[in-house]
Formats: structure tokens, C-alpha cells, sequence
């Protein structure tokens, strides 16, 4: 099993959940995060003063999959997230040992 966390802009999350959605992907927890990469944030002008935005809004996308549908799942997150431009944001790619469902007790990919 793997782990992907995807680091993505806001305003693609609904595209991102629809094309996850049409690759069969039936869960995922999102978080609400600010970081920044290489371009180091921005500068905004609000009631004429100038500041600096260092750590920019982004959402977290943690998805548990069966390594055989790892490829299938990045390809969709590659073409939703896109747009192009720095800041689209990363995939991470993560092993996972075991997955627990609390409930019922269940292990392995019965648990995902």
C-alpha cells in the first residue's frame, strides 16, 4: 500500500475530487495548510500599504491506495491540479505498513 499526499492550490479541489472520483478512488482527508516553494510567497498592497504573503494557502489531499493504482491516481491528480504555472504544488509518494479500520477490525487493502 502507498500513501499520497498531494499538495494542491485551493480552487482545484473540486476538480481533483471529480477526476479521483472517476478513477475509483472512495476516500480522502483534506487539511488546510500554508507553505511555500521556490517562489517564496508574494507581495499584496491592502489600504495602501505593501506586505508580504510568505506562506501561501494550499490544501492537503492524504489518499491510502493498493500500489497497483498508484500510476492511475497520480495521472488524475497531474491533470486536475495543473494549471501550469509555480505553485501548482507536489505529490508525495509514501509507503504504507499497515491500515486499521477502527470499526470493524479489518487489515491490509479490506481496511481502505
Amino acid at each position: 500500500m502507498k500513501k499520497l499526499e498531494c499538495i494542491i492550490r485551493p480552487f482545484k479541489l473540486e476538480e481533483v475530487k471529480d477526476a479521483l472520483n472517476n478513477v475509483g478512488v472512495r476516500g480522502m482527508t483534506v487539511s488546510e495548510v500554508r507553505g511555500f516553494g521556490r517562489s517564496r510567497g508574494h507581495t499584496e498592497l491592502y489600504r495602501g500599504s505593501e506586505y508580504t504573503i510568505e506562506f501561501v494557502p494550499k490544501l492537503k489531499l492524504e489518499i491510502v491506495l493498493e500500489d497497483e493504482n498508484i500510476d492511475k491516481v497520480i495521472d488524475a491528480v497531474l491533470q486536475a491540479a495543473s494549471t501550469g504555472k509555480i505553485g501548482d504544488g507536489k505529490i508525495f509518494v509514501l509507503p504504507i505498513d499497515e491500515t486499521i479500520r477502527i470499526r470493524t477490525g479489518e487489515r491490509g487493502a479490506a481496511a481502505i
